[in-house]
């Protein structure tokens, strides 16, 4: 009977051991970081939208933690600012730019400046032109990749510039007017 009872309760012991650790919670995950570039280089050449004269060519390069966007924009009206943002879709073939889509937003947050806290991934300050009506882009968006097909890779995306400044604020975008240019973002190298 000894014997019996032991054994008995060997296995309601293994059986509350088992138990225990299937309803145990399992540990905090950390999300993964976000993805690194595969393409050396991307280019973006924009072209005017709704109207406007804005064109230019932009330059897209991995650095540090995202990439970094460089060139000149043109067809603006002297000292004026305008908001600039990566939006979903690389598509700019509606006059108005609207097949473009909505700001780029693969997290989910609210819109807002690049350097605050919480924004959407294609958040980016606001462009002024100078007295010719040109702007010399020297921007780095923190958090993207360009190439590799990660939630972040803003390769195959599209460059919108607005015709009136972003107040950071208003949501989803800013209140930063009509799309003046776009281009898609392609991997050139």
């Amino acid at each position: 009977m000894r014997h019996a009872l032991n054994r008995h309760g060997l296995i309601v012991a293994a059986t509350l051991t088992l138990a225990a650790c299937a309803t145990a919670p399992k540990p905090a995950e950390t999300p993964p970081p976000p993805s690194q570039s595969t393409a050396q280089e991307g280019q973006a050449n924009l072209a005017p939208a709704s109207g406007s004269l804005v064109s230019g060519r932009v330059t897209l390069s991995p650095m540090g933690d995202g990439v970094h966007l460089s060139g000149t924009i043109g067809g603006f009206m002297p000292n004026s600012v305008h908001g600039i943002h990566v939006h979903e879709k690389g598509d700019c073939t509606a006059a108005d730019a609207s097949s473009a889509g909505g700001h780029f937003n693969p997290g989910g947050q609210p819109h807002g400046r690049a350097s605050a806290a919480a924004h959407h991934a294609g958040d980016m300050d606001n462009i002024t032109a100078d007295a010719q009506g040109q702007v010399q882009l020297n921007i780095h968006l923190a958090g993207v990749s360009l190439g590799g097909g990660a939630a972040n890779d803003i390769a195959g995306r599209a460059l919108v510039v607005h015709a009136a400044a972003d107040d950071y604020t208003t949501q989803p975008s800013g209140n930063s007017g009509a799309r003046v240019a776009c281009a898609p973002i392609k991997i050139i190298r």
